[in-house]
């Protein structure tokens, strides 16, 4: 929950131990969304290598508040580990902490704020799959899958991919940037549900994948955000401020900077930020990146947060300031409650500022065919391509054959080799697929 979020007066200091207090901020709290009908699913008679799955994957927000804890147990277990030193063992009574300031911001202070994020997601899903469907008819269908939330679980949509008979899956994280904290998680996500979704054959059921790890250097996505912000200026900002006196603040979701040597998608945002800002420079020339950042002692930062760039922007006299989250494709309580928040707080310091909040791209109609566009690629490659043949099964034979591989050939060369087997080394690379969650993304 951020600090400015201008919410609890309660000490968190006071409740958490210390090696606790720098991770609790990391959860802006959790939001609840409309519940939703599962669409019902319809089987065909192709055969599976006709055909492709796209796993649509994206954050999910709670549906009720009772789900508070079990969603945050589950956020705290997939991100904190990547750069915060808190015991598993305390994941349980955390979250259980965490859900109790999460209803008290979100259900007492917000009026049981009900979060458009699930149902805006549906639409994206739909939209893309009619899209889609134009071109491959039902050769392909479009899943959803989210991270936190049931009956939507990875685990539990891959299943519902095996039973309807596909075999070939195209992984689609709807998310701008690419990192371990927000596409990488689906991978993660998808990695383990294969696990528990795998035969007992010999061959593996998935015949065919291919991934799509963002869209920050799309040029159809940036040139939609700059005419989306430029329209707006226009429509409601430019009869009564100067393009010099109209300062945009272009949102990204934060980082931080140190993450167990993971990307943490500072590179994929500043990137994107910096294209959308090409876009738009010459003709506003107060634009600053603001980063949505949870507020925690002892991790670093990406800055300016937003809260700051809004003041330096003001400072070099801006009269009006636009907020465009370019780091979400869609809505949720960052986009929303958090920004509302910075807004709220800047507005009793300068009532004569004009502040306006924009949307994220959402269904928008061009946003959706652009999103299917990106896929059709990777739809047609699966189509083709011949079946993967992978025998799950000679996984281990294989690290165990070639962890044999020592200096020990059955000669001596006169030195002991005990403590330097070759064999077990293990050199990672680097994965940057371009260059960013949440729970979300957090």
């Amino acid at each position: 929950m951020q600090g400015t979020s201008g919410g609890t007066s309660i000490p968190i200091n006071w409740l958490l131990p210390p090696e606790v207090v720098p991770v609790f901020s990391l959860w802006s709290a959790v939001v609840v969304a409309a519940p939703e009908t599962i669409r019902p699913l319809s089987l065909t008679d192709r055969p599976a290598a006709e055909r492709v799955a796209v796993l649509l994957m994206g954050y999910g927000e709670v549906e009720s508040y009772e789900d508070f804890a079990n969603y945050n147990e589950q956020a705290l277990n997939l991100l904190t580990a990547k750069f915060a030193p808190v015991p598993t063992w305390l994941y349980p009574p955390l979250a259980k902490l965490l859900a109790v300031f999460d209803l008290h911001e979100w259900s007492h202070q917000h009026g049981n704020f009900i979060s458009p994020h699930n149902a805006i997601f549906e639409e994206q899903r739909a939209g893309i799959e009619a899209a889609l469907q134009e071109t491959w008819g039902d050769r392909v269908k479009v899943f959803k899958a989210f991270n936190f939330c049931a009956p939507h679980l990875p685990h539990q949509v891959l299943a519902q991919i095996k039973a309807e008979g596909f075999s070939r899956i195209l992984i689609y994280p709807l998310l701008v940037v690419d990192s371990i904290f927000t596409s990488g998680i689906a991978v993660e996500q998808v990695n383990a549900a294969l696990v528990k979704t795998k035969d007992s054959g010999d061959r593996h059921w998935v015949e065919g994948m291919r991934y799509i790890p963002s869209f920050f250097n799309e040029p159809e996505y940036l040139n939609l955000l700059a005419d989306l912000v430029s329209q707006t200026i226009e429509k409601e900002l430019a009869v009564a401020h100067l393009p010099s006196q109209t300062g945009i603040i272009l949102m990204n979701h934060g980082c931080p900077h140190k993450a167990k040597g993971f990307t943490s998608g500072i590179d994929e945002s500043q990137a994107l930020y910096e294209r959308v800002r090409e876009r738009l420079m010459h003709r506003y020339p107060l634009i600053s990146i603001g980063w949505l950042n949870h507020d925690t002692p002892l991790i670093e930062w990406t800055q300016p947060d937003v809260t700051q760039a809004s003041k330096n922007l003001m400072e070099l006299g801006a009269t009006a300031l636009v907020y465009m989250p370019i780091g979400f494709a869609t809505e949720n309580h960052e986009t929303l409650l958090d920004v509302d928040h910075i807004i709220t707080a800047l507005r009793r310091k300068r009532p004569d500022v004009t502040y306006l909040r924009m949307d994220c791209v959402n269904a928008n109609p061009t946003f959706l065919r652009m999103a299917a566009d990106w896929a059709t690629p990777h739809i047609a490659d699966l189509l083709e391509a011949e079946a993967l043949a992978v025998n799950p099964s000679l996984a281990i034979v294989q690290a165990q054959h070639s962890g044999s591989h020592g200096h020990d050939h059955g000669h001596d060369h006169g030195h002991n080799h005990d403590h330097h087997n070759h064999g077990s080394h293990n050199h990672h690379g680097h994965s940057h697929d371009h260059g960013h969650d949440h729970p979300h993304h957090h």
